[in-house]
Parts: structure tokens; C-alpha cells; sequence
């Protein structure tokens, strides 16, 4: 049942369609996911996802991602070795249309040969990032950023899965990404909200809402929206989404905003077979997705481009010293080579990063998933080093950033499942292992993984379906397997 309140307001906006609307929640929501363009298809998934072997065909695509596709029944993906490695990302289809959302503006910036530079600002646990992570040109620079460091964690974890190194995450309230004046072409705010839209996923969440949460949820909106505001470029992009009904969340927020800031509502183009709705109120172009239309979960989006009069701090590629600025660390060339393309990178120290002289300090905690200690070494992409140093990164928690390719103990060295997972690894590096899925998930639980006996001894890349997982060790008489605790898969597979 839903609340009697929730029934009496959605009435009011859907009219005549409330009633297949809620039948629509009461039914089994779909199942989507995308791909990882840098992983497939060297991966070849489990039989649920890729019947063919090689590539989704036969599965339903989502229409408005080009690597979104529908399951026709949801499998076990905890029990797939490749879901873990970052072959593909689970998330709903209603979130992926951000892709036409920035479709016009990633065309814009890779006929110009422009990087550029973009913030998501709520971005646990990481959907939406690894999204844009797939859609920025090369050589762009994301930000991903959570407040909550519990789910700052979470978030970190999967941007390093995704394997791309252009990205920092951070952890960090969304006024200090204010005081970076003019530094992000694209802004995401993917706002925290009363979450109507999700109500057949998460039936706990009908007996939690209310009008009051509605209107709380509003006003932290708005909050957050005007507290990152100023870091946005003059003719910059601010994507507003929510995954709730209500106009209070969505329509009336946007159009004070837009009013109260001067920027344009933008308008995104929709293709009349998706059966995707327009604004409730106030007559402003916004996408909305209702479950008893588009084949996903109840979903808002809009666009709004900053007026470009303002005078711009940042809009300027800062000058070739300034990006090339601060010292490299010492690494040796045979750590370098552990990445297919060493010369696109800098290479730095825990301690670097630490001290800031790397463009930002990071914050404290587990180097595992990418936090510094005595002996990491970190590799970031020169053009991300730039943008990193560009946004003054001082000022930001920076959790985890570029390619943590492992850290020193004594005189060995060794590498980390960031190095493993990243795209921009060199397997000719390391000896790999392939291991059958069920092996794979023994490994993915940290227990001991038997090695064939002609393995060779030291770090040995294990692998499932072509597709890396982490390192083991191979001290001969057993192997150790170094897959991250924290990450550890700790439910039973049968």
C-alpha cells in the first residue's frame, strides 16, 4: 500500500494515469546494466548476461544507451566473477538517458579536441560516474564525489573496478567545490530525495516517506545546487536528476534555480517511441520517466546552462608550466612498464600525495583502494595531473586517484588490485592465471586458489573469461592470494 498522502498528491499530477502508474509499482521492476567499453569484449560473461559468448545479442537494448542493455530475469550477479571486475555495471535504464543528456556536448568538445573537466557531485555508488567516465573525451578529468565517507568507500571501490584512470574521488561537503570558481564544464547532481520513483525496489521506503520529507528533501536540493553553483564555467552544463514524482523535487526546484541563477533550461532532445513524459509544471523542458511508460524506474532530468557573460577564473587552459607543475617521483622503469602506456602518466608517491605536491592531499585511510602510505606509488595520466592541479586540489579529501599501481616493502614490490583492474595495464608484465568461474568466486572470497604446478613464482595475475581480477603470489609450496580484505565477497555462493 502506499501512503495516503503520496495517493492524494500524485492523483493531482498524473490524473487520469495514476492508476497504471501504481499498478506499475506494484509490479517486478526490470533489469539493466552496461557494459564496460575498456573490459568487452575481451570478457565473455556468464551464459545470464551474454548467452551468445560474445556479445548481448538477443538481449533487449536500452534505446537511449548505446551500452545499456535489459535482462529478461535477474541472475546472481554477486555470483559472476566479471560483475566484481568491472565487465559491466548493474544500474537502472531510466538513469542512463544522461547519455543524451551530454550527448550534444561531449560532440562539441571531441570536435574541438577540448578536455574537459566534470564534476558529479553525489555520486555514490558510483553509477552515474562510471557512465560518464564512458562518455567524457579523452584526456577529460571526472571528479566523483561523496559526502558520507562510509559510502565514499563504496564509491572508490567502484570507479577503481571501472578501470578507468581519468578520475579522482573525493569526499567532501558540496560548498567546498563552491570556492573552486569556474573550474567543472559539466556538473552532475544526482540530488539525495524522497525516492517515489524507486518504491517497487524498495517497498521499505513507501512507510518512510512523507510531505515533510518532501519538502526537506526540496530544500537540501536547492542547498546543495546553490553551494556548488560557482564552480561551474560560464557556459557550463548543470545536469539537475532525482529518481521521485513530486514537482516540489524536480519542476518548482529547477525553476527557481534557473530564475534565481539566469541560466537556461535546456532542451534535450526525446525520441517519441521512448514514451518519455515533458514537465509537469511551470512549462520548462525536463525529461521525465514514469514506469508505466519507459521500461525502468520513475526518473528526472534536466539541463542548465550557466549564462557564459560571467567573467571566467578557469576557462582558460592554465599555461604549460603550471600544468606540468610538481615533482615526480623516482620509479623504476620496470614499475613504469607495468602500464601498456607509461609515457601518458606521472608517477608520484604516497608521500607526494600526502604533502600535496601532487596537486591535492588525501585523506586518511586504507591504501588498499587507493589511499596513500610509506611506499604506494600512484600513476595519473598527465592530462588528469593537469586538471587535478587545475581545480586546486589542496582544498579537496581526495580518496582515490588515477592508477595506485602497488607499494613497496622493503626491496619487493607489490602491486595492488588497482593495477589489476585498470585498462591500462600491461599483462605482458605478469604471468596471469586463468581461473574458472568457480575458482574465480573462491578467489574473489580471499580463500586459497590451487595454482597449476608449472605457475611461475611471484605476483601472478589472476584472470576469469580473459578478464582480471587481482594478483596472488606464488611463494611455491602455496599461493596468496592479495584480492583486497575490504572487498572480500562475503556472501555464500552455492
Amino acid at each position: 500500500m502506499f501512503p495516503d498522502e503520496f495517493i492524494i498528491r500524485t492523483k493531482g499530477l498524473l490524473r487520469d494515469e495514476y492508476e497504471a502508474l501504481e499498478s506499475a509499482l506494484e509490479s517486478q521492476p526490470p533489469v539493466s546494466f552496461r557494459i564496460n567499453p575498456h573490459k568487452f569484449p575481451a570478457c565473455l560473461p556468464h551464459d545470464p548476461l551474454y548467452p551468445a559468448g560474445n556479445a548481448p545479442a538477443g538481449h533487449e537494448k536500452v534505446p537511449w544507451c548505446e551500452t545499456g542493455y535489459y535482462l529478461p530475469q535477474r541472475p546472481s550477479f554477486t555470483s559472476d566473477p566479471l560483475f566484481h571486475a568491472g565487465a559491466y555495471y548493474v544500474q537502472e535504464a531510466s538513469s542512463m538517458f544522461l547519455e543524451q543528456v551530454l550527448a550534444g556536448v561531449v560532440a562539441d568538445a571531441e570536435s574541438s579536441r577540448k578536455r574537459l573537466m566534470a564534476l558529479d557531485l553525489c555520486a555514490a555508488p558510483g553509477g552515474k560516474s562510471t557512465h560518464l567516465l564512458s562518455l567524457l573525451p579523452r584526456g577529460s578529468l571526472l571528479v566523483s564525489n561523496e559526502v558520507i565517507r562510509s559510502r565514499s568507500a563504496i564509491l572508490a571501490e567502484n570507479m577503481t573496478k571501472w578501470g578507468w584512470a581519468g578520475h579522482i574521488t573525493t569526499s567532501n561537503d558540496p560548498k567546498d567545490f563552491g570556492k573552486l570558481k569556474h573550474a567543472f564544464d559539466i556538473i552532475l547532481a544526482d540530488l539525495p530525495c524522497s525516492g517515489e520513483g524507486m518504491f517497487r525496489k524498495d517497498p521499505a521506503g513507501r512507510s518512510e516517506w512523507s510531505v515533510n520529507g518532501v519538502k526537506l528533501c526540496a530544500s537540501r536540493q536547492r542547498r546543495i545546487v546553490r553551494d556548488a553553483w560557482d564552480a561551474l564555467k560560464p557556459g557550463g552544463l548543470l545536469i539537475y536528476s532525482t529518481c521521485t514524482f513530486n514537482t516540489e523535487e524536480n519542476e518548482d526546484n529547477v525553476y527557481a534555480l534557473a530564475l534565481e541563477t539566469g541560466a537556461e533550461i535546456v532542451p534535450v532532445a526525446v525520441k517519441p517511441e521512448w514514451n518519455i513524459a515533458g514537465a509537469l509544471r511551470h512549462g520548462i523542458p525536463a525529461c521525465r520517466f514514469f514506469p508505466h511508460r519507459t521500461r525502468g524506474e520513475g526518473f528526472f532530468i534536466a539541463a542548465m546552462r550557466k549564462n557564459d557573460s560571467e567573467e571566467t577564473a578557469n576557462g582558460r587552459r592554465p599555461p604549460r608550466h603550471a600544468q606540468r607543475g610538481g615533482p615526480t617521483a623516482t620509479v623504476p622503469a620496470e614499475i613504469k612498464n607495468m602500464l601498456s602506456n607509461p609515457d601518458r602518466f606521472r608517477f608520484f608517491t604516497g608521500e607526494s600525495f600526502a604533502s600535496g605536491n601532487a596537486g591535492g592531499g588525501f585523506a586518511s585511510g586504507n591504501a588498499a583502494v587507493g589511499h596513500p602510505s610509506a611506499g604506494c606509488v600512484y600513476a595519473l595520466p598527465e592530462d588528469v595531473h593537469a586538471g587535478i592541479r587545475a581545480v586546486r586540489a589542496e582544498t579537496l579529501n581526495i580518496i582515490s586517484a588515477g592508477v595506485l599501481l602497488g607499494r613497496f616493502r622493503g626491496k619487493d614490490f607489490a602491486p595492488s588490485a588497482s593495477l589489476a583492474l585498470s585498462a591500462e595495464i600491461n599483462r605482458a608484465s605478469f604471468p596471469s592465471v586463468e581461473l574458472s568461474c568457480e575458482n574465480a568466486m573462491r578467489y574473489l572470497q580471499r580463500e586459497t586458489v590451487a595454482l597449476p604446478g608449472n605457475t611461475p613464482g611471484g605476483y601472478i595475475l589472476a584472470t576469469c573469461k580473459n578478464t582480471p581480477l587481482g594478483f596472488m603470489k606464488n611463494i611455491g609450496n602455496r599461493a596468496n592470494n592479495l584480492y583486497p580484505p575490504e572487498w572480500r565477497v562475503r556472501r555464500k555462493i552455492v
